[in-house]
C-alpha cells in the first residue's frame, strides 16, 4: 500500500521531515554508529580540514567578502597592536572554531533526538537572512559547494585511512554521504522558508501554451 506523506507537515515538522528523508535514503541507526566510529579518525584531522576549507573560501572574492565585514557580536571589538589581532582575524578564528565544533558534534552525536535535529536545522538557519544576524546572509550556492567540498575531503580521509577495516569502508562512505545530504536538505529547507517569507522567486513565471514533449 502506498504510504501517504503530509506535504505541509514536511515543511513545519522537523522530526517528520527527518523521518521521511531517512526512510527514502535508508539512513538508519547503523549509519549513526558508523559516524561515531569515524569521529576518532576524522576529529584529529579537523584543524587541517578547516584550514583547507578556508583556503578554498579565500580563493574567490565572492566568498572571501563574507569575512571582510563586521559581524554581529563584534561591534565592540578593537584591534590590538600588541597581539596583532585584527577584526578580520578574530572573526575568522571564531568561525573556524565553530566549523570544527560543528563537524565534531555531527560525527560524535549518538542520539539524533529532536534537540540535535534542531541544532542541524539552526546551522542552516543562521546562514540565511532570517537567522538573527543581519550581517550574515550567505547565498545558498556557496553553502552547496562548501558541503560538497567537505564531503569530498571526508571521503578521501576514509578511503586512505588504515583505522577502518576495508570491508567497512563502503558503509562509512555511505554514512558520511547520507549525513551531508540530510544537512544539505536542512539548509534548503531554511533557505526555502526564507525565500517564501520575503516573497522572493528567482525563477521567472512562464506560461506554456503546451507541453514541450508534444
Amino acid at each position: 500500500m502506498t504510504e501517504h506523506i503530509d506535504r505541509p507537515r514536511l515543511t513545519h515538522d522537523l522530526r517528520y521531515r527527518f523521518d521521511y528523508i531517512s526512510k527514502c535514503i535508508d539512513f538508519t541507526p547503523d549509519d549513526i554508529t558508523m559516524l561515531n566510529r569515524l569521529a576518532p579518525v576524522i576529529t584529529p584531522l579537523l584543524p587541517s580540514v578547516v584550514e583547507r576549507v578556508y583556503k578554498k573560501l579565500y580563493a574567490c572574492d565572492i566568498t572571501q567578502n563574507y569575512f571582510l565585514q563586521r559581524n554581529d557580536g563584534f561591534q565592540q571589538f578593537s584591534p590590538s597592536k600588541d597581539t596583532g589581532n585584527t577584526l578580520i582575524s578574530v572573526q575568522v578564528d571564531y568561525r573556524k572554531d565553530m566549523l570544527s565544533v560543528y563537524l565534531q558534534h555531527a560525527l560524535s552525536e549518538r542520539d539524533w533526538n529532536d534537540t540535535f535535529l534542531q541544532y542541524l536545522s539552526r546551522v542552516g538557519e543562521i546562514h540565511t537572512s532570517k537567522g538573527g544576524s543581519a550581517s550574515i546572509n550567505v547565498d545558498y550556492l556557496h553553502i552547496n559547494t562548501l558541503l560538497s567540498f567537505l564531503e569530498t575531503t571526508f571521503i578521501g580521509i576514509i578511503w586512505n585511512t588504515d583505522k577502518i577495516e576495508e570491508k567497512k569502508k563502503l558503509d562509512a562512505l555511505h554514512a558520511i554521504n547520507k549525513f551531508f545530504w540530510i544537512q544539505n536538505d536542512f539548509f534548503t529547507m531554511q533557505y526555502g522558508l526564507s525565500f517564501k517569507e520575503k516573497n522572493i522567486s528567482t525563477v521567472p513565471i512562464i506560461n506554456f501554451s503546451k507541453c514541450w514533449f508534444h
